[in-house]
């Protein structure tokens, strides 16, 4: 890969672990009561439009979110890592091809938030196949894909693998202590999110076609579990989304990721 594509996967990073660190610091700052809100993605895209310079940062944001999708697609047909031609290995390009898709959507907000739309309550395209009759098929289809993500982020967590994406030579200890407990709390928190995630969404597939969202499972969690449980859970997404910049600074590019 050359240098110039390189960075441009690298700053895909970068801005995907943005993402991560806005929605984690809006949804801990409702959950501690200090301001903020409950949000996912695009919510966090909301947010920066809000802002100062909001349209330049929200460029910038949809620029880099297209980096991200520019390393999974590489990730997905230069199989960079020689991942094996088998089931395993099919697999997990695909899983890298629907992650470039998803974030290719969020890079399209972004962009289209930034030029004046974006923030209407126009039907989406995946709202208008969960309207349709096949919707709770749907529905399941996705419970089960999370249900995969959320299991795989856990092993991640806690067999380290996580580690392999980043390139460890160089890095000072404090670095690297960073890195290992980003890594594993931003991890678990993902798994707990996207298993919630699953879960609801499955539940929904067989009464109704509804797929579940973040902010759906931070509102269970601080309804059910309290705040203080609501605030760690988003403290461990601004850690993925710290593990997301560090691994944007030091990457191992030869070795696959998984969103």
């Amino acid at each position: 890969m050359s240098s110039k594509k390189e960075n441009f996967a690298r700053f895909g990073m970068a801005a995907k672990g943005t993402v991560y660190c806005l929605i984690g610091v809006l949804t801990a700052l409702a959950a501690f009561g200090q301001g903020g809100q409950q949000t996912g993605s695009k919510g966090a895209l909301q947010y920066l439009s809000q802002q100062s310079y909001g349209q330049i940062l929200l460029i910038l944001m949809g620029i880099g979110l297209l980096g991200y999708v520019f390393w999974r697609m590489y990730q997905s047909f230069a199989n960079p890592k020689g991942i094996e031609d088998n089931t395993k290995g099919y697999a997990k390009r695909a899983a890298y091809f629907i992650s470039g898709l998803i974030y290719g959507g969020l890079a399209f907000y972004a962009l289209k938030l930034a030029f004046g739309g974006g923030s209407g309550g126009g039907k989406s395209m995946m709202g208008s196949l969960m309207s349709g009759s096949n919707g709770d098929i749907i529905a399941i289809i996705i419970g089960i894909g999370m249900g995969i993500k959320a299991i795989y982020d856990l092993y991640r967590a806690y067999s380290g693998k996580f580690r392999e994406e980043v390139e460890e030579v160089g890095m000072d200890p404090k670095e690297q202590k960073a890195l290992i407990n980003a890594g594993k709390f931003g991890h678990t928190a993902r798994g707990v999110v996207f298993g919630l995630m699953a879960f609801f969404t499955l539940k929904s597939g067989f009464s109704g076609g509804k797929i579940s969202t973040q902010t759906d499972v931070f509102s269970y969690i601080q309804n059910e579990f309290g705040s203080i449980a609501l605030g760690i859970v988003a403290l461990g997404l601004v850690g993925y989304g710290v593990y997301m910049l560090i691994k944007a600074k030091y990457p191992a590019m030869s070795i696959a990721s998984s969103r």
